[in-house]
């Protein structure tokens, strides 16, 4: 009884663009959630061969790398509510369109078409939030942000993938049953439409000031337009160097995360129902460690724990690589889920408090971009592997790969935003993280 009430309490804390917004991302991911367990599955029942999952991936990843900048743009300069609403639309209406086409040029054009549209929701999330709430709360709201998206893409891929196989039991073929369960997912993503429509633009574009150097804050009006240039200075300076970690990281997630269900199945030969209650298992256990991220960054500072949760995944990275084991796998899957994820609404708060309100879109959006150039550019290489080297080799090869990445990734990381307590503000002149680190 408490628990609930506290969950409404806090619900009710939220401000109503929030809520809505909220409500619109449960829905919008739990198609996306369908999408991302089975839509692979479907693509290999229909009889083609693994490199093409690897087109239909990249594919889908370059097509929504080439509006994020645009899309980037266009959420700094206007409204960002109808450009979600449009996002959230044909998004839907490309999932209910992919679930039923079979053959390889319909395969590609609408794994194209869902990218394009799914570059709205991607970029736009974090800025839409972070003009929606005060900086004291922005940490915090990533955080239940993330879980919640996540949490929506649990019920997705659990439901979808026992639905599937419900339907196989009841006598409907392979194909077939995944057909239904895709375009339901279709459906609850043009449902995600409806809840944007009540969202108040007058709230959208709450500008907030980067943490900014005092001197540059409180600069007298003759100083306005030179301390608006440093102000720019830093802010892209600051953005380059996030976009280095994001492209070694998205270069490591595409070898192995597009492909997990994949790896379990061809690894272990487990049944749908199995392999999404495993995917969302690890989706629930990277909720947990979410809602403890924000904790975690006020004892050892956001930078320090971002590395944190990045360095603790790796040994279950590659133990979940080099294992024969299905229960080691599973377990050590679990855990590197969890942990890895974790740091991704701190390591998006850190950019958002750093980054002034006007560039907050862009920033976002190169985020993005350097992220899906790896992801997409990884899919026929993870193909290659696997189809060369076998079910057991090809993917422990790739997960070291991807292991060496994230290490570099983290050590670049530390090194770049760490804070320097000798000095009056970071390395790159943007003052101190929200959350001062302890020596």
């Amino acid at each position: 009884m408490t628990l609930r009430h506290g969950i409404k309490a806090e619900i009710k804390s939220w401000p109503r663009n929030i809520q809505l917004f909220f409500l619109a991302n449960i829905l919008y991911q739990m198609g996306g959630g369908m999408f991302s367990v089975l839509y692979n599955l479907y693509i290999q029942g229909l009889g083609f061969d693994p490199s093409m999952n690897g087109r239909v991936i990249s594919i889908q990843s370059i097509a929504t790398a080439l509006l994020f900048i645009p899309i980037g743009f266009m959420g700094d300069k206007m409204s960002r509510k109808p450009i979600l609403i449009i996002g959230a639309l044909f998004s839907g209406m490309t999932f209910m369109g992919r679930s039923f086409v079979e053959e390889e040029s319909g395969l590609l054009f609408l794994a194209a078409s869902s990218g394009l549209f799914a570059s709205f929701f991607q970029v736009l999330a974090i800025p839409f939030l972070a003009a929606n709430v005060t900086k004291e709360n922005r940490l915090r709201l990533f955080s239940i942000h993330a879980s919640l998206v996540l949490a929506a893409q649990v019920i997705g891929s659990l439901g979808g993938g026992v639905f599937a196989d419900v339907l196989q039991s009841a006598g409907i073929n392979n194909i077939a049953s995944l057909q239904y369960v895709l375009f339901f997912g279709g459906i609850a993503t043009f449902l995600g439409t409806f809840p944007l429509f009540f969202v108040k633009e007058s709230s959208i574009h709450n500008k907030q000031p980067a943490l900014l150097p005092k001197k540059l804050n409180n600069s007298s009006a003759s100083n306005k337009q030179k301390n608006n240039a440093r102000a720019s200075h830093s802010d892209w300076k600051f953005i380059s160097l996030f976009v280095v970690t994001q492209l070694l990281i998205g270069t490591g997630s595409g070898l192995v995360v597009p492909y997990l269900n994949l790896y379990f199945t061809d690894r272990f030969d487990v049944s749908l129902s199995l392999m999404s209650i495993l995917i969302s298992l690890g989706q629930i256990m990277t909720i947990v460690s979410m809602m403890i991220g924000p904790s975690l960054a006020s004892r050892v500072g956001p930078v320090r724990a971002v590395v944190i949760f990045q360095v603790l995944s790796l040994p279950f990275l590659l133990l979940t690589g080099f294992t024969y084991s299905l229960m080691i796998a599973s377990v050590s899957f679990l855990f590197r889920q969890a942990l890895m994820n974790a740091a991704n609404p701190i390591s998006s708060s850190i950019l958002i408090d750093h980054v002034s309100e006007k560039r907050r879109g862009i920033a976002n959006s190169l985020m993005q971009t350097a992220f899906m150039i790896g992801w997409a550019t990884m899919g026929p290489v993870q193909s290659y592997l696997v189809t060369t080297f076998g079910s057991y080799k090809g993917y422990a090869i790739t997960f070291t790969i991807t292991g060496l990445l994230y290490v570099t990734a983290s050590a670049w990381f530390y090194l770049m935003f760490r804070d320097k307590p000798n000095h009056a503000s970071h390395d790159i002149n943007l003052g101190p993280s929200p959350v001062k680190e302890k020596a």
